[in-house]
């Protein structure tokens, strides 16, 4: 009894820290951060990560990959990442083979989109399903990777689109109809799993890959802006093609829309975006895509 009253004055007594510290949660950050408060996010996702929460754990390496509230970090981003990632967190799982592939290690980047695809992410699902179709770091299948780009082409996934298209221009019919077949099993399969064991939606929880600051205008769509175009944005210069896709599917949500143009020069692949109406409004695109380094180009 004399315990448990001690406890309670020491409650009363200690009302900021003690108190605060059992409220605290990733929601509270995700409000932090978008009130504009980054720093004081990442200490309540550190605290929460560091007593194994995946979310937090997620959104730390965000904060890290973003270099908001913590100096830009990859290893650190990489870190967190992994650790949500080994515990099953679809995002950070996504997320990880993204950074990978940007840092060079392609096979363990594909390692951890081929399980993110496997759950049917539509980003995993369009890079792993490239590499599948054109034999880059996975055995060569194109009927399997025709599937797996058609599944993230049939959620609204602009760049799996694209891709889809430029593979009916190469592919045969009857390869074709196989892949889609594919597709529709595990589409079959996907929806039964879930119907029989519903799993608690965590999205409230979750920052998203990419967040603007509160401030920022929300992107308008490529469409909105015009139907042509002569400019477009250079996101990179790659050494495969493979590279170049990864960071365009990562970076597709913000982009309102825009295509991918795929310019190969030599060996090297230069990654670029839109159309945009004037390099005004190319430059804006870019803006919006801060730290990723981009600069407007007159199309050719």
């Amino acid at each position: 009894m004399r315990a448990a009253i001690l406890a309670a004055m020491m409650a009363i007594a200690l009302p900021g820290s003690a108190m605060a510290a059992q409220v605290e949660t990733v929601r509270s950050g995700i409000d932090a951060w978008q009130q504009g408060n980054p720093a004081k996010a990442v200490a309540i996702w550190r605290g929460l990560a560091n007593q194994g929460d995946n979310d937090a754990a997620f959104n730390l390496g965000q904060a890290y990959r973003l270099g908001r509230g913590v100096a830009a970090d990859s290893g650190e981003a990489k870190k967190w990442f992994e650790r949500a990632a080994r515990a099953g967190h679809l995002d950070a799982q996504v997320s990880l083979g993204l950074l990978l592939f940007d840092i060079g290690d392609r096979a363990n980047a594909l390692d951890w989109l081929k399980r993110a695809a496997e759950r049917g992410e539509p980003r995993a699902l369009l890079v792993t399903g490239t590499a599948l179709f054109n034999g880059d770091g996975l055995k060569r299948d194109p009927v399997l990777g025709y599937a797996y780009v058609s599944r993230a082409a049939a959620q609204g996934l602009a760049p799996a689109k694209a891709t889809l298209a430029d593979m009916d221009k190469v592919m045969p019919l009857e390869d074709r109809q196989k892949g889609v077949a594919l597709a529709l099993a595990a589409a079959t399969v996907k929806t039964a799993t879930t119907r029989a064991t519903p799993v608690r939606s965590a999205v409230a929880k979750v920052l998203p890959a990419k967040v603007a600051p509160p401030s920022a205008p929300k992107p308008k769509s490529v469409a909105a802006l015009t139907s042509a175009g002569g400019w477009r944005i250079q996101l990179g210069a790659f050494g495969n093609r493979g590279a170049a896709q990864a960071l365009f599917a990562r970076l597709a949500p913000s982009l309102g829309g825009a295509q991918s143009y795929y310019i190969s020069v030599g060996t090297i692949t230069r990654l670029q975006a839109g159309p945009y109406p004037s390099s005004a409004v190319a430059a804006q695109a870019c803006a919006r895509l801060k730290p990723q380094p981009c600069f407007a180009v007159a199309a050719k």
